[in-house]
């Protein structure tokens, strides 16, 4: 069973389970919370070790969003972080929001080669610019979030299963 983990807190590695960061729609008012859902489902695969929630429970929109603001800079250092110590990343895109954060992580795990299930959904504002991106880099965009997740799933599981047998 694995555990969720949200900003600040440490985060030990879990080998050879898979540790997942769930990256997407956060905008408060305009996302629900869709990370804490699959957070708590997935920690219940007995292959996921780690998942990284970024949503903080204590976020304040008020804080200056410089190098320079403590808060601000540990926030952005945490995500960073742990896209890049995730195994799979999960992007999943809310129509109705902007998600710049996400379209900019998803820029940097495209361009990091890190594995990824995209979740795109029609209505969203930049599908286009996902679709050509992920197409680029031959990942598939999944308009639908169930079948997204069902690919999450199989994907956490092969790669547990490849990992045992290295």
């Amino acid at each position: 069973m694995g555990k969720v983990f949200l900003p600040p807190e440490r985060t030990p590695r879990c080998y050879p389970k898979i540790d997942v960061f769930l990256a997407g729609s956060i905008e408060m008012g305009k996302a629900e919370d869709w990370q804490t859902e699959l957070g708590q489902q997935l920690s219940q695969m007995y292959e996921v070790g780690n998942v990284y929630n970024p949503r903080r429970k204590d976020w304040d929109s008020s804080w200056e969003q410089s190098i320079n603001n403590f808060q601000f800079n540990q926030q952005v250092t945490w995500e960073l972080d742990h896209v890049e110590k995730a195994d799979i990343i999960f992007f999943n895109f809310i129509p109705g929001t902007m998600s710049p954060i996400t379209l900019a992580e998803l820029g940097y795990a495209l361009g990091s080669n890190l594995d990824m299930v995209v979740c795109c959904p029609d209505g969203f504002w930049r599908q286009g610019n996902i679709e050509i991106m992920c197409g680029r880099q031959a990942v598939t965009m999944y308009r639908n979030y169930t079948q997204a997740v069902g690919q999450l799933t199989s994907l956490i599981m092969r790669r547990y299963k490849n990992r045992l047998n290295d």
